[in-house]
């Protein structure tokens, strides 16, 4: 079986078979859309994302327990909540009608990413810590279908043809692992819950390798956290309550030290189009979130700082999550 056809089976199965899941089992079943039609009029750079996921608290005998507790106990000691994902993602240059390649902008690049996810809350005092484990493998290139997928969109919605996925990044396998790490201090305020604190990140592999830190805040209903944005996998944006009217504001700022990001530096061993990626990368994160009894949406808007050198503008791009509670 080609890469291709695991892709294109991968992708029919996840959709078949995730909500059917949904539907047997207490959890919460999630898509999410990140594109950047959704808070500017560009159309390039990280041109779009869609992201499956079906997160569940699983019980004592599940597999996820007993990885947890081989991990060394300063990451995690348990998984309160698991996520099983899988990832869409397309990227391509600012100038997607022109067939040659344009050497000084980033590479078009098609990535598909399988992955699970692993929650601890934990309790330090007057703090709440939240700790998240993400592992992803997947590939990039052709056989991620990216080419075939924005040119029918495109084809649909009637925009700019793109023709220069001649150019894009060689197929290739990724393995990525991500430590995320969220302090948070919750105290009442005017009837409802305003949350804050600082964040920590580290990410290793052939996909992302960089270290992180920030801090966000929330305010309104209480919850669990914020929506998270590529580079971060996973999220955790659950409501405290699970009935009834709830919502919150929230915001927050995050920088990166980028030591490896594939979709600028091109490919790993193959010789591909790369850019001249900087090394300091710094995002901010603004949006709201709502609910009503078992259904949650949640709106994020992020500009982003250059990511290479010779890039013209900030990147500015929208994140939309729709949940559902089983």
């Amino acid at each position: 079986m080609t890469h291709r056809n695991v892709c294109c089976w991968l992708a029919t199965a996840a959709v078949a078979v995730l909500p059917a899941v949904a539907v047997a089992a207490d959890g919460t079943f999630t898509l999410k859309v990140e594109n950047d039609f959704l808070a500017s009029s560009d159309d390039g750079h990280y041109t779009s994302g869609a992201e499956l996921n079906w997160a569940f608290r699983p019980e004592a005998e599940h597999w996820s327990q007993r990885v947890a507790a081989v991990l060394p106990e300063a990451l995690i000691s348990q998984a309160d909540t698991v996520a099983y994902r899988l990832v869409h993602q397309i990227y391509t240059p600012d100038d997607i009608e022109q067939r040659a390649l344009i050497e000084d902008d980033r590479p078009y690049a098609g990535l598909v990413l399988g992955g699970v996810s692993f929650y601890e809350d934990v309790a330090r005092g007057d703090w709440r810590q939240a700790t998240d484990v993400h592992l992803d493998v997947g590939l990039v290139g052709r056989s991620s279908q990216a080419e075939r997928i924005q040119r029918e969109a495109h084809r649909l919605s009637h925009a700019d043809r793109p023709r220069g996925w001649d150019n894009q990044l060689a197929d290739e396998p990724i393995v990525n692992a991500t430590l995320q790490r969220q302090w948070w201090h919750e105290s009442p305020l005017a009837g409802k819950t305003l949350a804050h604190g600082p964040s920590a990140g580290l990410a290793l592999g052939n996909l992302y390798t960089y270290a992180s830190g920030g801090y966000g805040v929330r305010f309104g209903d209480d919850a669990t956290g914020i929506p998270t944005v590529t580079p971060n996998p996973g999220g955790r944006q659950a409501f405290t309550q699970r009935s009834g009217l709830r919502w919150y504001l929230f915001a927050s700022v995050e920088g990166y030290y980028m030591a490896h990001n594939l979709t600028l530096d091109g490919n790993t061993v193959k010789s591909s189009h790369s850019v001249e990626r900087r090394e300091w990368v710094g995002d901010l994160v603004g949006g709201a979130a709502l609910a009503w009894d078992a259904w949650q949406l949640s709106y994020t808007a992020v500009r982003r700082s250059h990511e290479f050198e010779g890039q013209t503008s900030h990147d500015v791009f929208g994140n939309v999550t729709l949940s559902r509670d089983f």
